[in-house]
């Protein structure tokens, strides 16, 4: 996945949302040249302020990367079979090939592979962080909403949590509620990949309401995507 293709989606979903590049930056606490960057593909942004304009946007990684969601197929006529498809299996269940897999290349050296996509309530990806990679070249935690579950496959990847850290290797797991400030970084030289699962943000962006228009002021005490995050957590309390 290209990252014009990424900037385009951000774009249109921003404009349909009425907001100015100016708007959008200073929610963020970015700057609008950034944000510019970012949807002309000239630059690519770190998880941390992804994460931070995709959940102010209120849009899916599934519409970010282009993902067509499945749906339920039409009931066949009585009297003729239903074609099964060679990828499909009865219950909705299907294969999607590696080749197949919508990629999302990110600052700094980390990868995302959307995988299997469907109407369930996750997020799977396949992500990897190459040495020295990092979720946030600012070195800020970042929130959002979910439960965050992973596998390791290689590497090592160091996790800080809150003010714990700990580094997993291949074949440990973790979760945790992602509204905890977090933080992956690879200090190994060697490339880090999992298996990341991210439930219950998609239901969020679907509750939350249309992000602030042009003219309208941000909310107040933001001073970072950490902060836009946390101000997004609270829009359902």
């Amino acid at each position: 996945m290209v990252a014009e293709d990424i900037g385009t989606r951000l774009r249109v979903a921003r404009m349909q949302k009425g907001m100015s590049l100016r708007s959008l930056a200073g929610s963020l606490g970015v700057s609008a040249s950034l944000i510019s960057q970012v949807e002309t593909g000239k630059t690519q942004p770190s998880v941390s302020t992804l994460y931070a304009i995709v959940t102010h946007l209120g849009i899916s990684i599934d519409e970010l990367l282009g993902v067509s969601v499945p749906t339920a197929p039409s009931a066949p006529a009585a009297d003729s079979p239903a074609p099964i498809a060679a990828s499909s299996i009865p219950g909705r269940a299907s294969v999607q090939r590696a080749e197949d897999n919508a990629v999302l290349e990110m600052e700094n050296g980390v990868r995302w592979e959307r995988l299997a996509a469907g109407e369930g309530p996750a997020d799977a990806l396949l992500v990897t962080y190459e040495p020295g990679a990092t979720s946030s070249v600012e070195g800020k935690l970042m929130r959002h909403a979910g439960v965050e579950y992973a596998y390791l496959l290689e590497g090592e990847l160091t996790v800080q949590i809150d003010f714990d850290t700990f580094t997993i290797r291949p074949g440990d797991s973790l979760h945790f509620d992602s509204v905890r400030p977090h933080l992956y970084l690879n200090r190994s030289d060697r490339i880090a990949r999992g298996i990341w699962f991210v439930v219950g943000r998609r239901e969020q962006n679907q509750s939350m309401p249309a992000a602030s228009g042009v003219g309208q002021a941000p909310p107040t005490s933001i001073g970072s995507a950490v902060d836009v995050l946390r101000a997004m957590d609270d829009l359902d309390r």
